[in-house]
C-alpha cells in the first residue's frame, strides 16, 4: 500500500498558502480548461523524466494534482521512490477542486492555442491521437470525390476532426431531391454548385481549415491534378466508370482509396491500397474485374435509397480515412464491410489480390487510362 498521503483540495490550498509547491501534472491541453489557482503546470512525463530539474530539493513540500487524482498519486509514488520525503496527492484532482468552488485560473494561451486545445480536446485525451496526432491531421490533405450522399457526412466529420486540407470535387448543383440524404446542403442551397455549398458549411463548422472547392467533371483528363499532393482519397462517386477511373489513378499515384457505395437499403465500405502494397492488398478491380450490367446496378436516382444509409456509410468511410492518416487500428484493407439496414446486420468478406489483375499485379506496368464509359457499358 502507498505511504503517499492523499489530501483534500481545501487542504492542498491551505498547504499552498504556507509555502508548499502545487504542481498540475496534466498535459498542457488539459490544463487549458482551468488550473487550480497557484499551481505550476508541469506535465507528468516531463516531471518524471527530469525530476531534479524541477524539484532540486528532496525535502521540499510538494503537492501533485491531475484531473481525478489517479495520475497524481502514481506520480507521487514515483517521486517518493526517488527520495522525495514530503510529497502528497490531491484526492479527486481538479474535478474535486472545481466542485469545492476553489479558485481556478486560465493559463496564458494565444487565440490559436486556445482554439486548438478546446476544439480538439476529446481527441487530445486519446493516447492514439494526442497533440502529435492532431497536428498530423491538421497537416493532412484528403480528396473527397463527390459532395453528395457519401461525401456530405464524411466531409462534415473530417472537417470536425481537423483534417487540415479538404479538396472537394464535384460538377453538380444542389437539387431539392438531394436534401433528404446530402446533409451538407440546405434548402437555400438549391441551384448552388455543391462544392461551394459544401465549402460554406464546412468552414462555418471549422473556419481554420483549407477547403478547396473544385467544380469539375472528374475524367481521365482531370484526375491526375485532383490527386496531386493528397494523402488519402474518399470515394463518394455514384457510378462505375468513375469508380474504375479512381481506382486506376490511385494505384498509379500510390494513394489509398476509401471506397463506399449504397443502394436502396444496403451499403459497402472497403479500403483499396494496392498502389502501395502490390501483391499484398487488392484493388477495386480485384473485387469487380468487370462491371455488372447497368440494369443490375442502378444508381440512387433510379432505384432510390433510404436517406440515413449514405450517412452511415459516409461515417464509416470518414473513420477509415482518419485511421489511415493517423496510422492506427486495422483499416479495411483486404476486407469488404457490407451493411443491411433493414436487418441491421454487418457482414465482412475477405478480399484477396488478383495475381492476374491488369492494374495491381506485381510488376504490371500502368496501362494508362481507358474509355471507362465504354468499358462499363458492355459489348
Amino acid at each position: 500500500m502507498s505511504t503517499v498521503p492523499e489530501i483534500t483540495p481545501a487542504e492542498a490550498r491551505q498547504r499552498l498558502t504556507h509555502g508548499a509547491l502545487l504542481i498540475d501534472i496534466r498535459d498542457a491541453h488539459e490544463r487549458a480548461s482551468g488550473m487550480a489557482e497557484g499551481a505550476l503546470g508541469i506535465a507528468r512525463g516531463d516531471l518524471q523524466a527530469e525530476p531534479a530539474a524541477h524539484l532540486p530539493v528532496l525535502d521540499r513540500e510538494v503537492v501533485l494534482i491531475c484531473q481525478s487524482g489517479k495520475r497524481s498519486m502514481e506520480a507521487a509514488v514515483v517521486l517518493a521512490g526517488l527520495g522525495y520525503t514530503r510529497v502528497a496527492s490531491v484526492h479527486g484532482g481538479t474535478t474535486a477542486w472545481r466542485a469545492a468552488d476553489l479558485p481556478l485560473v486560465q493559463p496564458l494561451q494565444s487565440d490559436a492555442e486556445r482554439d486548438f486545445n478546446e476544439r480538439y480536446s476529446r481527441h487530445l485525451l486519446l493516447p492514439q491521437v494526442g497533440v502529435d496526432g492532431q497536428r498530423t491531421l491538421l497537416a493532412s490533405r484528403v480528396l473527397v470525390l463527390g459532395a453528395g450522399g457519401l461525401g456530405a457526412p464524411a466531409g462534415f466529420y473530417l472537417a470536425a476532426a481537423g483534417v487540415g486540407h479538404l479538396r472537394i470535387a464535384d460538377d453538380d448543383v444542389v437539387e431539392r431531391s438531394n436534401l433528404h440524404r446530402q446533409i451538407l446542403h440546405t434548402d437555400a442551397s438549391v441551384g448552388t454548385p455543391k462544392v461551394l455549398s459544401a465549402r460554406d458549411r464546412l468552414l462555418a463548422l471549422n473556419p481554420h481549415l483549407d477547403v478547396e472547392a473544385i467544380q469539375v467533371r472528374v475524367t481521365s483528363d482531370t484526375i491526375d491534378a485532383l490527386l496531386d499532393g493528397v494523402d488519402v482519397v474518399l470515394d463518394g462517386s455514384d457510378n462505375f466508370p468513375l469508380r474504375y477511373l479512381l481506382n486506376d489513378a490511385c494505384i498509379q499515384h500510390r494513394i489509398p482509396l476509401v471506397y463506399g457505395a449504397v443502394e436502396r437499403f444496403t451499403g459497402q465500405v472497403s479500403v483499396f491500397d494496392a498502389g502501395r502494397q502490390r501483391g499484398q492488398a487488392p484493388c477495386y478491380r480485384c473485387l469487380f474485374p468487370e462491371p455488372p450490367p447497368p440494369e443490375f446496378a442502378p444508381n440512387c436516382s433510379e432505384a432510390g435509397v433510404l436517406g440515413v444509409l449514405p450517412g452511415m456509410v459516409g461515417l464509416l468511410q470518414a473513420t477509415e480515412v482518419l485511421k489511415m492518416l493517423l496510422g492506427m487500428g486495422e483499416p479495411l484493407v483486404g476486407r469488404l464491410l457490407s451493411f443491411d439496414a433493414l436487418g441491421m446486420r454487418f457482414r465482412e468478406t475477405r478480399l484477396r489480390p488478383d495475381p492476374a489483375c491488369p492494374l495491381c499485379a506485381p510488376g504490371k506496368a500502368f496501362p494508362g487510362y481507358i474509355d471507362y464509359a465504354a468499358f462499363c457499358s458492355g459489348p
